[in-house]
């Protein structure tokens, strides 16, 4: 059963280069992706990006982050309108996968109303306590709009088929995890934001923003292991990167 995924680019982030790799000087400019994964049973997202109305109240939107970035989302760059660039409806779509809570990449939850939510179970009950909140900078209505959500703990198996596949990648927040995504030409994992940037890759360069370094440094182990057997790994936020990527409608192959 072939798979195909699509690369969305949901908005820009202009921030300190230092929150990327920490202690460095200067600001970068990275992008905010999406994935769409369309599968024989169903179609799934990873990732949702920004809240399509972080313009209009950015301080409720970006939460603690307000202030820190500054945001681009041109019309019709909303996961909504690039999932209806590809003659998807959003309504339609079945699974979205969140990586992680934050603003970024749970943003558009509310635009896949129909979707069910999977998400490592330590990373829901942060966005549910009001402590966790805090602690990692979540926005709680970006996620907590009453979808059906399936909490996983560890790896996940979505189709039984190993063709999307969640891992758990802990450290940048309590329960990030990542997917991976097994195409005809090979293994593709999306890191989401347990590697921002090919650096921390390469060279264990880490961000300043991280929850726990100990579980950071073991995710990316992980990462270089899987990089090590061939598979590609897709980086969170790195814009030399993702300009290497076809973006939808061309899939990625």
């Amino acid at each position: 059963m072939s798979v195909r995924l699509f690369a969305f680019t949901c908005g820009w982030l202009t921030g300190p280069l230092g929150l990327f790799l920490r202690g460095e000087q200067g600001r970068i400019r990275v992008p905010v992706p999406a994935y769409l994964i369309e599968h024989p049973r169903g179609r799934v997202l990873f990732d949702s990006g920004l809240h399509p109305e972080i313009h209009a109240d950015p301080d409720t939107r970006l939460g603690v982050s307000a202030g820190v970035f500054e945001v681009e989302l041109a019309e019709g760059e909303d996961l909504a309108g690039r999932l209806e660039s590809l003659d998807a409806d959003p309504a339609g779509i079945d699974t979205l996968i969140n990586s992680h809570l934050h603003f970024d990449h749970a943003g558009g939850n509310a635009l896949v109303p129909n979707a069910r939510l999977v998400v490592q179970r330590a990373e829901w009950e942060a966005g549910l306590d009001a402590d966790g909140v805090r602690a990692n900078g979540y926005v709680r209505s970006d996620y907590d709009l009453g979808h059906d959500v399936l909490t996983v703990t560890g790896e996940h198996d979505m189709f039984g088929d190993g063709s999307v596949v969640c891992l758990p990648t802990h450290g940048h927040t309590p329960g990030h995890q990542s997917l991976r995504v097994r195409l005809d030409s090979g293994d593709v994992v999306l890191a989401g934001d347990a590697c921002y940037l090919a650096r921390t890759l390469d060279d264990g360069h880490l961000p300043a923003i991280l929850q726990d370094e100990a579980a950071m440094r073991k995710s990316l182990e992980s990462l270089r292991k899987l990089r090590d057997s061939g598979a590609r790994i897709f980086y969170g936020h790195d814009p030399d990167f993702w300009r290497t990527l076809p973006k939808a409608p061309q899939p990625i192959v």
